[in-house]
């Protein structure tokens, strides 16, 4: 059958929706497939699952037509596809996703088993749904639906796959600079992102970046009596009571000395790029906390997006089981994270919040501070960008409605690195929605959103395809 020549317009979209719909019964099983796999990388348990999962992408994307290597890590292998076919003439594309997910607990409040799919009015229920699988999916369908009706891509194409996102991008990170020339591109999405709104085009134009830490407080050498010792020994839990608690000042401002010294404000067209309106009941609604956290010198939306935070993940030390037991503790625990934002850097501000804790400390309390691999760095892109302006003529198309422009105040530890390397323009996108509760029980994805995204992706490909 002669293939289609590539159209420049906006008719297109009604030829690629007519292919979604004709194909759903048969992309619908493929997804689900892919979604059954267990590829939790963060446990161990399921090391099997999650490169079986590798696997069936392997398969999947040598289907569509594309060259495919695995790329050993230190950890889980990369999947690095590439279909280059167009010629040096045509842009690159380079696509990231990851295929781990996070772990499941608690399991009871799941309403049906999470790597058993089920659909619920119009929404796909199981873990990895939405993050990442089901961002994943669509680009998949988008590049098969490319290649059945045209035979071919407009632009080259290449996606880097790992199975480590949700645990820092340990091994990702470490064969980046290696894998330089295979992974440049004049333009490198990262899908794994979300929409404003439901209904509403979006584009996000930064992420936050992150650091993780774990703090050891340590008193004595066993926990101890504490009617003996009470009044004498310097509890481990106060110390680090009083030490989490100098964090912040009453106003939310980190009091942390140096946390804030490269912090970079927004230019004025940066801001007035971006709205930063925000409902707050509807948010109390959807989430069941009221938005009063943060520096509150600043508007909700600029604490969530563009301003830095530090947060307490985790707080423990001595005895916590049924009923009482009069000690003091020998040793206190917390678990610290910080959002950074462009300008920072996560390794300075990892000795700064060290410097912090052992200096701090009250005397007779040892700390020690663990830095965890994973760390990364902001990044913010502008609108003037020819892949930012690709990428939002498709959402306009697609949803019909003019694209607005956000931040985004998660983190994606690799984004930044994957960038720098790749030499590209990046832009930052998906179609997740807030509600889809994501590392939580019962994550979901919109049957309308996968098939959203594919129409958005596959017009993308074909509008970057006009630019040199």
């Amino acid at each position: 059958m002669e293939k289609t020549p590539y159209p420049s317009n906006m008719s297109e979209k009604s030829t690629l929706a007519s292919w979604i719909d004709q194909h759903e019964s048969e992309w619908l099983d493929d997804f689900f497939t892919f979604l059954r796999f267990q590829s939790i990388s963060s446990e161990s348990s399921f090391h099997t699952e999650v490169l079986q999962c590798h696997d069936w992408l392997v398969k999947y994307l040598e289907k569509i037509g594309c060259t495919v290597e695995s790329w050993p890590t230190t950890g889980y292998p990369v999947i690095f596809a590439s279909h280059l076919k167009a010629g040096p003439k045509k842009p690159t594309l380079l696509i990231y996703h990851h295929y781990d997910v996070q772990p499941v607990d608690p399991l009871e409040q799941w309403v049906t088993p999470p790597f058993q799919p089920s659909i619920r009015n119009g929404e796909i229920f199981a873990r990895g749904a939405q993050d990442n699988k089901g961002q994943c999916f669509y680009v998949l369908q988008a590049l098969r639906a490319l290649q059945d009706i045209y035979g071919s891509f407009p632009i080259n194409i290449k996606l880097c796959i790992e199975g480590e996102e949700e645990i820092g991008s340990a091994g990702l990170s470490k064969i980046l600079l290696q894998k330089k020339e295979d992974l440049a591109a004049d333009c490198v999405a990262i899908i794994d992102l979300g929409l404003r709104k439901a209904g509403t085009p979006s584009l996000t134009l930064g992420i936050r970046g992150i650091i993780t830490l774990d703090v050891e407080l340590t008193g004595s050498s066993f926990d101890l009596h504490s009617g003996a010792h009470g009044g004498i020994a310097y509890n481990p839990n106060h110390a680090l009571v009083e030490l989490l608690a100098k964090m912040r000042n009453e106003q939310g401002k980190i009091t942390i000395p140096g946390f804030y010294d490269d912090v970079i404000p927004l230019t004025i067209e940066e801001k007035t790029t971006i709205s930063f309106a925000f409902d707050k009941e509807e948010y109390r609604q959807q989430i069941g906390a009221s938005p009063t956290g943060g520096e509150q010198d600043y508007s909700i939306l600029e604490r969530a997006w563009i301003r830095p935070t530090i947060e307490i993940n985790g707080v423990y030390g001595g005895y916590s089981g049924e009923g009482f037991k009069t000690v003091i503790p020998a040793k206190a625990h917390a678990k610290i994270s910080c959002r950074l934002v462009p300008n920072q850097n996560p390794d300075i501000i990892g000795q700064i919040l060290t410097n912090y804790f052992k200096k701090q400390a009250p005397p007779g309390i040892d700390v020690a501070v663990k830095l965890h691999p994973g760390k990364g760095k902001a990044i913010r892109v502008g609108t003037h960008t020819s892949c930012t302006k690709a990428f939002a003529r498709a959402f306009e198309e697609v949803f019909q409605k003019p694209c607005e422009y956000m931040y985004e105040g998660s983190s994606i530890p690799i984004a930044a690195k994957l960038g720098e390397i790749a030499g590209g323009e990046t832009i930052l996108l998906g179609l997740g929605l807030i509600t889809d509760q994501v590392h939580a029980p019962n994550e979901h994805f919109g049957l309308d959103r996968l098939k959203q995204g594919t129409l958005v992706i596959a017009r993308a490909i074909q509008i970057l395809s006009e630019n040199r």
